[in-house]
């Protein structure tokens, strides 16, 4: 299958877009308001226990870190359908250019596996970070991100209804972390409707980029959202910089609320344009247990702060979700 024939696929293209529900344009929208109620969850790893206790606070959402084998599958959609868990996303971080071509082969092998799971079990989107190999010019990095995705992974795509979206995460191997790569990347993908974003603003605070001004450039790409904030200890940053010599952290992940974000603002961005997607919250805060959660069920002290993050959220997000009676 051509890449001509992929982009061209007309249908599946009207399939994505419907499972996203991104906004109408201003001339077609409703003449009455109507409430904003996007699905509100949380990012973790698949357990009974998991999505019981996430139903049973609220939340209809759930990103599954490290997505779900094969052979749980029937499990998984039992267990989901019992709660009323509506999933949004896999979350599988890999290097899709692996230097190592036995390496890339496996991951590769491995990707294309979970979009059929997630197809299986009508999942719209598998979060990721684009691919790196930083010994190739960054162009030449792009190209090779279009010709394997349109050649590997797109096929999949299309057979399952599934989107791939990256992640900002500036840590892993990944161009798509600021819109200078985002530019790259979608004007090498041209209109193509296999691709798009996992918006995460916690990660453009970071790297001292605007989280807000970024999303709104981008909002038509946005088709899942990960919850998090970030805190930059100034204190720490003046004394000894971006490079500390002593190697002191002069910044670390909160929960919303906690950190630098003006979530009023980036909430209108969304509501702005009628975004229906899904957000999570991903619990990566130190001051509530996400150092101490060995999984991969949530530790009592790790549940705190999805709780502690979901009480800040609820003055801005509709949060009227009835908890599970199950």
């Amino acid at each position: 299958m051509t890449r001509r024939t992929l982009v061209g696929s007309l249908a599946l293209a009207a399939t994505l877009r419907s499972q996203t529900a991104q906004a109408a344009a201003p001339e077609t929208r409703p003449q009455h308001p109507t409430e904003w109620k996007p699905y509100l969850g949380v990012l973790g790893p698949y357990t009974p226990s998991n999505v019981e206790w996430a139903r049973s606070q609220g939340f209809n959402n759930m990103i599954l870190d490290g997505g779900v084998r094969e052979e749980r599958v029937p499990e998984v959609k039992s267990t989901l359908d019992k709660h009323q868990m509506h999933v949004s996303a896999f979350q599988i971080t890999v290097n899709h250019l692996d230097p190592s071509a036995e390496k890339r082969a496996r991951v590769n092998e491995h990707f294309v596996k979970a979009i059929e799971v997630a197809g299986k079990l009508g999942v719209p989107y598998i979060g990721t970070a684009s691919g790196k190999d930083p010994s190739k010019p960054f162009q030449q990095q792009v190209d090779d991100i279009v010709r394997l995705y349109t050649e590997k992974y797109f096929p999949a795509c299309e057979r399952n209804h599934v989107r791939i979206l990256w992640e900002p995460w500036p840590d892993g191997p990944n161009l798509a972390t600021s819109p200078v790569g985002y530019e790259a990347l979608f004007k090498g993908f041209g209109d193509s409707p296999y691709v798009g974003l996992q918006f995460d603003p916690s990660h453009l605070v970071r790297q001292f980029m605007d989280p807000i001004q970024t999303a709104r450039d981008f909002v038509n790409k946005i088709y899942d959202v990960h919850l998090k904030d970030t805190e930059i200890l100034w204190p720490v940053l003046r004394a000894g910089g971006i490079n500390p010599v002593n190697g002191a952290e002069w910044w670390r992940y909160r929960i919303p609320g906690a950190g630098s974000i003006n979530w009023r603002e980036f909430f209108n961005v969304l509501e702005n344009v009628g975004y229906k997607g899904a957000m999570s919250i991903e619990q990566e805060d130190p001051l509530y247990g996400a150092d101490n959660n060995p999984g991969p069920d949530f530790s009592d002290e790790f549940k705190v702060g999805f709780i502690m993050a979901q009480r800040y959220l609820k003055q801005y997000v509709p949060w009227d979700v009835k908890p599970n009676a199950a």
